[in-house]
């Protein structure tokens, strides 16, 4: 089944790099989300739009058998591309920085491989397109549009992403695989001024840059070294011109945490710490703290991770199929598992040329020339990663549908 992935390449290389050279931002994927309603209903799935604002849904039967999702995000982000690829993004401010235009490809590369091979496997396919991931909002939106109520509930929830890693590999981990992600919004009130005569105000700016730094203090001072927790502030606002001083400072934070007891100590800390900092510059008012987004941690099952790993390993052999790290980066998949309350494997698909991997890790250089995820400059090779991303998506759905899996 697999020996037909390499006849797919042109016309998924000629999908993805038209994704990638129109991206859209989260909820508003209009044009991402036609044009793969538009492959998968050419396939021949039953295909549903609009599903949670931007999202698609596809399904197929096949026989009696399990139910398998297999998902796939499209959102991009408010990034500036500098990759200086041919296909770059013609969006200003707007980039695939991601990789869910791959995510996107392989989930139309395995439709195309599996819809042509009915007669190998029994069962049903339940395909999520799903937006909005960055916002941590997409699969929520879907799930409360009645997903499982409208299509039913799958017997497994599977999903992938691009990672920065060796081309061609792909890493599995049986538990906790990505960290829970909570977003903060703080807003500090000071007392606004000329620039000339600061005694007269409370500053917001010197307020917040206290706040940031005495923020730090919360993994490196209260959290157990043992344990895992990341408090970055990716956001703050103060002021409009050099001489004035504001009334207010905005922060935008970021918590990650694995542990529900080391999550509740950092949310603590930080609440506990923006009201002491405001109480000691003297504002009049309190701090308004507030959650955005909360995420859990994606956890994934262990048996299923197994049977994985091990079909993984069979197909790409122990080279290509390794063993991965635990990430501090968050995802909203895990709710597609535990709204059904059945099984989710979550891995990772390495997109990063191979070379160039090897030799920044040799040179300890890793972070200055590897481009991250969400950096301007993070560009997938595209050989062996789109292949590589078909043939794990097929070979882990295989596992259920099957008809001795089953």
């Amino acid at each position: 089944m697999l020996d037909a992935v390499p006849a797919l390449l042109p016309d998924l290389r000629e999908l993805y790099e038209d994704l990638h050279a129109h991206p859209e931002l989260s909820f508003q994927e209009h044009r991402t989300a036609g044009i793969l309603a538009d492959r998968l209903r050419s396939l021949g799935y039953e295909v549903t739009a609009d599903v949670g604002l931007t999202g698609v849904v596809a399904t197929l039967e096949n026989g009696p058998g399990p139910t398998v999702l297999l998902r796939a995000d499209i959102d991009a982000l408010p990034v500036e591309e500098a990759t200086g690829l041919d296909y770059t993004s013609t969006v200003s401010g707007v980039a695939h920085a991601c990789g869910h235009d791959m995510h996107a490809a392989w989930l139309v590369g395995a439709a195309t491989i599996l819809v042509d091979h009915r007669d190998a496997w029994s069962g049903s396919l339940l395909l999520v397109v799903q937006p909005a991931e960055e916002l941590g909002a997409g699969a929520r939106a879907m799930l409360e549009d009645g997903l499982y109520e409208r299509f039913g509930t799958p017997d497994v929830t599977l999903g992938q992403h691009t990672a920065p890693a060796p081309a061609g590999w792909v890493l599995h981990r049986a538990g906790p695989m990505m960290a829970a992600s909570d977003a903060i919004e703080i807003i500090l009130h000071g007392r606004g001024g000329h620039g000339s005569a600061p005694q007269h105000t409370v500053d917001p700016a010197v307020l917040a840059a206290s706040t940031v730094m005495r923020l730090q203090t919360i993994v490196s001072r209260e959290i157990d070294p043992a344990d895992t927790a990341v408090v970055t502030v990716g956001r703050l606002h103060v002021g409009t011109k050099e001489n004035i001083i504001a009334d207010t400072a905005e922060l935008g934070l970021s918590v990650r945490t694995f542990q529900p007891h080391v999550r509740a100590k950092v949310l603590d800390a930080i609440n506990r710490i923006v009201e002491g900092e405001c109480q000691s510059a003297g504002c009049t008012r309190k701090p308004e703290i507030s959650e955005g987004y909360a995420l859990p941690v994606v956890d994934n099952d262990a048996e299923a991770t197994e049977r994985i790993a091990a079909a993984f390993g069979a197909h790409f052999g122990p080279e290509r199929s390794i063993p991965g790290p635990t990430a501090t980066g968050s995802e909203d998949f895990g709710f597609f598992g535990e709204a059904a309350g059945v099984p989710s494997v979550f891995w990772f698909v390495g997109v990063s040329d191979a070379e160039m991997v090897k030799r920044a890790f040799e040179e300890d250089r890793f972070a200055e020339d590897v481009p991250y995820n969400h950096s301007p400059r993070f560009a997938p090779v595209q050989d062996p990663s789109l292949a590589t991303g078909v043939e794990a998506l097929v070979t882990a759905a295989l596992c259920w549908l099957t008809p001795e899996a089953g």
